[in-house]
């Protein structure tokens, strides 16, 4: 008889100082900083719509329910396993009317996500690609970071399809990667804000590349690309820098084209 894989356990795990709790599987993908910094570059307005693809356990879902009041966010979610958890996460923080989460491909979404119904569309998407990738063995830590058929330019054809005209479209992707994505936004969106995240001072002793980015756009723009002066996450040490803090534990919006880049030392 073969033996019964062992039980799923789970975490809480406190985001944006204890406003939100996410249960998340212990073992798998994990969400750290990047979803919660992507939501707060979301520039929702109450009462919007706003979709998230590829939800996960619903981290950045959350967190922008969390700091936009009256907002709806309906998650769109491949595994129907985590589309449940971040259900039930949106129950435990009291945000279960205000969150939906839908179990579908962004190939073949499913009939009731209708295209240019909503006002933001936000995305972190695997961010390697099958090709240049080696799995990491547990199947949700490799369908969280591995793109499967369509890869990137899947992800942007999809969610410029569901965002209104004019709507934002918002994603964080390895800095690595901007070329191409730059190139799938070319022609379908534009008033592009290309905001670099620094683990140290750029400008600074021990100054390392931006291994992140987050990107903004414009479904059916034609404003041109501005590339700004991004977030120092990380100060003196390992603590984050006062504005980095403002946002991961104060709940902060990251307004991407009024950030000038700063440091604990005031660069």
């Amino acid at each position: 008889m073969a033996e019964a894989e062992p039980a799923q356990t789970f975490t809480d795990d406190n985001f944006l100082g204890g406003r939100v709790v996410l249960r998340q599987p212990r073992d798998g993908y994990r969400a750290a900083i990047d979803p919660v910094l992507l939501a707060a570059a979301v520039p929702a307005e109450p009462h919007q719509r706003v979709l998230d693809v590829g939800c996960g356990a619903g981290a950045a879902s959350l967190c922008l329910a969390s700091r936009v009041e009256d907002i709806r966010v309906v998650g769109l979610e491949l595994d129907r396993g985590m589309a449940r958890l971040a259900q039930d996460n949106a129950i435990l923080n009291g945000l279960g009317r205000r969150f939906e989460a839908v179990v579908g491909d962004l190939q073949k979404p499913p009939p009731r996500l209708a295209p240019h119904s909503f006002d933001h569309v936000l995305a972190n998407p695997p961010y390697f690609e099958a090709s240049h990738a080696t799995s990491p063995g547990h199947a949700g830590r490799a369908q969280a970071h591995i793109q499967a058929d369509g890869g990137l330019a899947a992800w942007v054809a999809f969610a410029l399809r569901m965002a209104r005209p004019g709507a934002s479209f918002t994603l964080i992707h390895r800095a690595e990667r901007l070329a191409e994505l730059l190139d799938h936004l070319d022609g379908c969106a534009g008033d592009v804000t290309v905001f670099p995240l620094w683990p140290r001072d750029p400008f600074g002793p021990g100054a390392r590349p931006a291994k992140r980015v987050i990107v903004q756009a414009r479904a059916g723009s034609r404003g041109a690309m501005r590339l700004v002066g991004g977030l120092v996450l990380h100060g003196k040490g390992d603590g984050y820098t006062d504005a980095a803090d403002a946002i991961l534990r104060a709940g902060a919006p990251l307004p991407l084209r009024d950030t000038p880049v700063s440091s604990e030392e005031g660069v």
